[in-house]
């Protein structure tokens, strides 16, 4: 019989520090079957991950790169909600991201992201990067396009993102390889 060992750790917070909200202008998103190795998050003997940050890095095929998608801030939202029954819940993270336009470009990446399933990686106001998506289960992505409504309206293309995972939206701290050259997000040292 495995060994429980107590995995929980204190968790403080210092009174005036700033938690600033929200998401920066830029995610980024990839087909999984462009995936050809997942990051993975560490784990006890008994199969419980013990921290929310991913060990290792993501590699792509050959030629593969994440594609970015600039959005409003003010209009997007990162969230994660608890799902299922003891011993086997699981986080519902969810993405609202809202690029401003609807025009071809923005109608064949929604019909793309429609018929795909893809994981997204998005940057928090504080320079971290979370992931929307995991190897286990399938990434739910539905996106809406509005034309707007008479002189004062305002466009948009809306994806919606629903995805299961073990962690609210994990961290990864690697290397991300984009079509505009590679990111490094281990940079950001402010937990």
């Amino acid at each position: 019989m495995a060994e429980c060992l107590n995995i929980q750790k204190s968790l403080g917070w210092c009174q005036g520090t700033p938690e600033l909200p929200g998401v920066k202008r830029r995610i980024y998103y990839i087909s999984k079957g462009d995936i050809v190795e997942w990051p993975t998050l560490p784990r006890d003997n008994n199969g419980r991950i013990t921290a929310a940050v991913y060990d290792g890095s993501f590699v792509l095929k050959a030629d593969t790169k994440w594609k970015y998608i600039d959005i409003l801030p003010d209009k997007s939202q990162l969230t994660s909600e608890p799902q299922g029954e003891l011993p086997s819940q699981t986080q519902l993270n969810k993405l609202v991201a809202v690029h401003p336009g609807v025009g071809t470009e923005a109608s064949a990446a929604a019909a793309y992201i429609n018929n795909c399933d893809n994981v997204f990686i998005v940057e928090d106001m504080k320079g971290f990067f979370r992931v929307v998506g995991c190897d286990k289960w399938q990434t739910k992505a539905t996106v809406n396009q509005d034309l707007g409504q008479g002189p004062t309206g305002t466009t948009s293309t809306t994806i919606n993102v629903e995805a299961s995972d073990e962690c609210p939206a994990p961290f990864y701290m690697s290397i991300i390889e984009t079509e505009e050259g590679d990111i490094d997000a281990s940079k950001v040292t402010d937990a």
